[in-house]
């Protein structure tokens, strides 16, 4: 099967021209979501297929620095998540190591700032 490569770039500020590279033909769409059905349809009307049936990449020409701001995107939000990880992993070990030096669950929870019940929820290891 093939591979078609659409290429969108935006065009005149209002539409994204969607350049499907294999087949030298063009079309258009009102916005990000749209250009992949745009060009999966383009596609599938002039070989006579279904849309579904098209194997598909889309690359959007962005302007500027915009595509290396979106992927230190991607990777901060990476960092929050692990950072979250570790957190409530600490968060757990915390809860657990106050529980056994005799603390009540309404001072765990003050001291990690959750309520008492989710300082319950971190001591009984679910």
């Amino acid at each position: 099967m093939t591979t078609y490569t659409a290429r969108a770039t935006r065009d005149n500020d209002r539409y994204w021209l969607v350049h499907v590279l294999e087949l030298g033909h063009y079309t258009q769409a009102r916005n990000v979501p749209e250009i992949e059905t745009m060009a999966r349809d383009l596609i599938a009307t002039l070989l006579d297929v279904e849309p579904s049936t098209v194997d598909l990449e889309i690359d959007i020409q962005l302007p500027g620095t915009a595509r290396e701001r979106l992927a230190r995107v991607e990777s901060l939000r990476e960092q929050e998540a692990e950072a979250r990880r570790e957190a409530a992993s600490e968060a757990r070990a915390a809860a657990t190591e106050l529980k056994r030096a005799g603390l009540s669950l309404r001072d765990i929870g003050k001291l990690l700032g959750v309520s008492f019940q989710r300082a319950s929820q971190l001591t009984s290891g679910r």
